[in-house]
């Protein structure tokens, strides 16, 4: 804080009426810098005061002040106009040459020696006030009697802490747009049923989590009366419309209540440039090696009731405007048009209720800081109390520790599909959202996507598997490419050169590998034709000890079944089977047929194979 005056209007004398609460007998002409502590402050912050003295100080030690400074009071003395024009001919000026226009320090002015005038400057400092967005206010007050001493430097604070200049354009009388913007989200995320109307629980609701404690029934009448009387759609079935909450907002700043917008504000996230910090929407969270990020219980129901909120018809999907309204609260349109065909849509091509979760899901798996963003811009940590959104997600325990506990609990798993080009791979992963061929033939091609992502049931349990088309480029597969819980090899049972591909990127990057893989024939419903490689796709996969190549088309009206998406997903929650079978199977092939014990191995193979595929039947027996 600067005190920057005029010669002889008292700035000193005003520091040291605060530091000593009396009148010095001698001033000096500059008083040394005061710090004062925190815990004698209004606002419980400590406030360090710096003096200027033009007769002792230099113009550059003046500027390196003004560049330090949070708020300067510029003091005159009411009894003197000289002093009073000098603050707008000289010191503004000098002030806002030295400021940059995009971050000015706010000003005080301040009208010492009011014992010695029975009159008030006020008619003469409003002109100016209003001519300078930069000056919070102005204090009139005696350093001899000590008027209004304290609540000078209270001002000068609240000025810093607490300043109109981002909320309230005084010329217009209106909140600034900046500011109706913040309001209005706080406004949407503090509707909880979203029928754009604050009732009495919704009062109470926002009223705790931004003052800690509830408003008494005759307050909440009060403040709904004082809407009314000043706008007539201020208040509508005895609740407070968006209209009537910017009003009270515009009244408490008008009232000299700024610290009450801002402490809502700022519970909201906000900073002092009315932007949402960096720390409100991407809190810290530790991600180990080899972990993944899945939302929890909370986050769910979280998610499941900004769904009920925005699906207005209850037809379980969200049209374009009820997407658009849920959106309102974001500075941008998160989802692109190709989440229509990530997620499962009705027939009308909105997202369904699934669909919904699903994105989620698929958001927080493959990028988790853009979910905690979303999650912090619908208000989740604000509704459910919690220190910030990081407490929505789930981090999985390492994979290597689930195979060797042979079990886990994680929601989410990752297929990755590869396959030359035209193999068939979008369809595959189209026909897991319900998607024929002839409704993948509607897509337009820059609403296409690499991902695929939908519900599965292994013994009763749901289970996400997410699909990723991963882009045929062999020689530059990437670790992100590789990383996978299972992995789909499609070729084109049509297409004589479509399995060599499979076949090469089998055995560079999967023969040693402990991900379990499955060779999908896709196209199936065309004539099979004879594939340009060493090895028929059946013989391939009988030599490296894989399922055989499973068929697979999207050329259809039948409904599309689940079963083979069903059966990735339990291979990727229990590879050991895989390894278990694979590494059996191999053994077996190098065993010497005419030993007498080779039938009583083959009988146990019999059996360990019987007991996992009736585990795989009756999974797919609840799935259907």
């Amino acid at each position: 804080m600067l005190c920057a005056p005029a010669a002889k209007v008292g700035k000193t004398s005003l520091i040291m009426s605060l530091v000593s609460e009396e009148f010095p007998d001698e001033v000096p002409l500059r008083a040394e810098e005061i710090t004062i502590p925190a815990d004698v402050t209004p606002e419980r912050v400590p406030t360090h005061i710096v003096d200027y003295s033009e007769a002792e100080q230099s113009e550059e030690q003046l500027y390196q002040e003004i560049s330090k400074a949070n708020v300067i009071c510029i003091v005159y003395s009411v009894n003197n106009k000289k002093s009073i024009e000098k603050v707008t001919s000289h010191w503004i000026p000098l002030i806002n040459d030295r400021t940059d226009k995009d971050s000015r320090v706010p000003l005080i002015l301040v009208g010492n020696k009011s014992d010695l005038v029975e009159h008030s400057s006020m008619e003469t400092i409003l002109p100016i006030m209003n001519q300078y967005q930069d000056i919070e206010t102005c204090v009139e007050c005696s350093a001899k009697n000590l008027k209004n001493i304290s609540e000078l430097f209270y001002y000068a604070q609240k000025a810093v802490l607490h300043p109109t200049g981002p909320l309230y354009c005084p010329e217009e009388k209106e909140l600034k747009p900046s500011c109706i913007k913040a309001l209005t989200r706080i406004f949407k995320v503090s509707d909880l049923d979203n029928d754009g109307i604050l009732n009495d629980n919704e009062l109470n609701f926002f009223q705790r989590t931004c003052f800690n404690t509830p408003l008494a029934p005759q307050a909440l009448e009060d403040v709904k009366n004082v809407v009314r009387r000043n706008m007539a759609d201020g208040v509508k079935d005895n609740g407070l419309t968006l209209k009537g909450f910017l009003f009270l907002h515009t009244l408490f700043i008008q009232r000299g209540r700024h610290e009450t917008t801002w402490t809502v504000l700022r519970r909201f996230g906000y900073d002092d440039d009315l932007e949402l910090t960096q720390e409100y929407l991407f809190p810290l969270i530790k991600i180990p090696p080899d972990c993944t990020t899945e939302l929890n219980h909370n986050a769910y129901l979280f998610l499941q009731s900004i769904f009920d909120k925005h699906d207005k018809d209850r037809d379980c999907a969200l049209s374009p405007e009820e997407l658009k309204d849920l959106f309102k609260v974001f500075p941008y349109m998160p989802w692109g048009p190709d989440v229509k065909n990530t997620v499962c849509t009705n027939d009308q091509g909105w997202i369904t209720y699934q669909g919904y979760l699903s994105q989620w899901t698929l958001t927080t798996y493959l990028d988790v800081q853009r979910s905690l963003e979303y999650l912090g811009y619908l208000g989740y940590s604000i509704i459910y109390e919690h220190e910030s959104q990081a407490a929505a997600i789930t981090v999985t325990r390492n994979k290597r520790i689930d195979l060797q506990k042979k079990q886990t609990q994680r929601s989410v798993f990752r297929c990755n599909v590869l396959g030359a080009q035209g193999s068939g791979k979008s369809g595959f992963l189209q026909a897991f959202l319900g998607k024929n061929l002839q409704r993948q033939q509607r897509i337009r091609e820059d609403h296409k996507s690499l991902y695929a992502i939908n519900t599965t049931y292994v013994y009763g349990q749901e289970k996400y598997l997410l699909l990723h088309e991963v882009m045929p480029d062999f020689d530059f597969l990437s670790e992100a490419d590789l990383a996978c819980d299972v992995v789909c090899l499609v070729y084109d049972v049509n297409d004589p050169r479509s399995f060599e591909y499979c076949a090469k990127t089998y055995k560079q990057y999967f023969m040693d590998s402990k991900i379990p893989c499955v060779v999908i024939a896709a196209k199936s419903d065309l004539h099979e034709v004879r594939q340009h490689y060493s090895l028929p796709p059946l013989e391939f996969c009988r030599k490296h000890k894989l399922h055989p190549p499973q068929p697979f088309t999207c050329n259809t009206s039948d409904p599309l079944g689940k079963e083979l998406y069903t059966r990735l997903t339990t291979m990727a929650m229990y590879p050991k089977w895989h390894q278990l079978i694979k590494k059996y199977l191999k053994h077996m092939a190098q065993a010497d047929l005419k030993n007498s014990t080779f039938w009583l191995r083959a009988s146990l193979g019999a059996t360990v194979c019987a007991v996992l595929g009736f585990a795989m039947y009756r999974a797919l027996l609840k799935q259907r």
